[in-house]
């Protein structure tokens, strides 16, 4: 024993590097085993609802998976095989996986639509928009025609395994470990709780519409956000090396547009599930003949008052129009979207601390900024204007919009247990 602690002692830096990669095998075998525990727990619980009977006439039901292979710098392929889809196909659902890393799928997702009972998106928030997109470049009303008839009666799954997983906030729980948020997801699609979330459509003069279900921003804090990535070898200090050598351009950064908007409207009350059956062919021949009789006066009709805009003028830091889906009110009695304007007096040091705030939660408000409530807006920018959009995480050039809110058009699967603190925060 001396002398293998005279050894030890003789060569400690081996020493020291060896316990260290020692310790971190454990760490990493110990965590592995953290994770098959968790997906077997998992496996056992969606063997649950595989095990229930069913009807011999009730066909199986069937789940169209989108999974972006590119996700998660191409992890994404491995996450979802190793813990989602073992649950998936244990609940008894009759599952087709979708890849969305090649161009020409529309046709594919349209023929998919008519014959699936749930989609479910795999990826992060550029996946959740490639799907809406893919959709709407098939056709221009597709998205009317398409997701309102079919899309908005189908409920979607989301299993979080991209970067930036905007809806996971709003659907699931927070977790730190990646398995255990991915298997939440899954399960969460399999019982079956759901909250409806607004589209945002963005239509450019001639380009087609794109769609949103988080927002858009345009400004310097976008601008410094996506350069993050150059300066990884900074490690925890790239976000504010990334703000800190923005501000060396011209300062202070100001984005000038003019915007109109139009208020919030009033949400209409829940249309019935079951619609009333038609009634029969006599009594319906009876009402056609009594109105083609009847010597009522004709209903003169109404004139439609001009749609009330207002009109602002607007110098900001970073605008953004973003959707209520991250703080869902489940009982709200109007719809609208948030325009948040931020002041153009921020200071450098501001700018940098915000930076980091903004990378945590893009559409925050900071105090101090013009915030509006509204259901459509235009956004006109100067002519000769450069920069980009950012429209959930994804780049688009900066370009005159309309950006109109459809309210509660798509329903996606949640954690029940965040559905339920939806409603109690909603009650206090």
């Amino acid at each position: 024993a001396v002398k293998v602690l005279t050894t030890l002692r003789n060569h400690w830096k081996k020493t020291t590097f060896g316990v260290c990669l020692l310790s971190w095998g454990g760490n990493w075998l110990y965590g592995r085993h953290c994770d098959n525990l968790l997906r077997r727990a998992a496996c056992q619980e969606a063997q649950a609802f595989g095990n229930q009977l069913i009807p011999s006439s009730m066909p199986l039901k069937k789940a169209t998976v989108f999974l972006n292979p590119a996700a998660c710098k191409g992890k994404a392929r491995n996450l979802f095989e190793k813990n989602a889809a073992p649950i998936l196909h244990l609940s008894g659902l009759d599952v087709t996986v979708v890849k969305t890393d090649y161009e020409g799928q529309a046709k594919k997702l349209l023929e998919l639509m008519e014959n699936t009972d749930l989609i479910i998106i795999a990826g992060g928030d550029g996946t959740v928009q490639e799907v809406l997109q893919e959709l709407s470049d098939t056709n221009v009303n597709l998205l009317f025609s398409c997701v309102q008839a079919a899309f908005s009666k189908i409920p979607i799954g989301f299993i979080p395994l991209g970067k930036t997983c905007t809806l996971s906030h709003t659907l699931y729980p927070e977790s730190t470990n990646k398995v255990q948020h991915i298997i939440n997801a899954t399960l969460a699609i399999l019982k079956g709780e759901t909250v409806p979330l607004d589209v945002l459509q963005i239509k450019g003069e001639k380009e087609q519409p794109v769609f949103a279900v988080t927002g858009l921003r345009w400004g310097s804090y976008r601008d410094a956000g996506v350069k993050v990535s150059k300066y990884w070898y900074l490690g925890p200090l790239k976000t504010k090396a990334a703000h800190f050598f923005s501000t060396f351009k011209e300062w202070p950064q100001k984005h000038q547009a003019a915007l109109m908007y139009l208020g919030p409207t009033e949400r209409p009350p829940e249309e019935p599930e079951e619609k009333p059956s038609r009634p029969p062919l006599y009594v319906r021949l009876y009402r056609r003949l009594w109105l083609y009789w009847s010597s009522r006066p004709k209903e003169v009709p109404r004139e439609v008052s001009p749609e009330d805009w207002d009109e602002l003028k607007l110098s900001t830091i970073e605008l953004s129009i973003a959707t209520r889906n991250r703080q869902l009110d489940l009982t709200r009695t109007e719809d609208f979207m948030d325009i948040c304007i931020e002041a153009d007096t921020v200071s450098k040091g501001q700018f940098v601390n915000r930076g980091s705030q903004k990378m945590r939660d893009p559409h925050t408000c900071p105090e101090g900024s013009q915030c509006i409530q509204a259901s459509r807006c235009i956004l006109q920018l100067p002519e000769g204007t450069e920069g980009s959009f950012g429209i959930d995480n994804e780049e688009y050039e900066a370009m005159p919009v309309e950006v109109k809110l459809l309210p509660r058009k798509l329903w996606f699967f949640c954690d029940p247990r965040m559905r339920e603190q939806m409603l109690h925060a909603a009650v206090q």
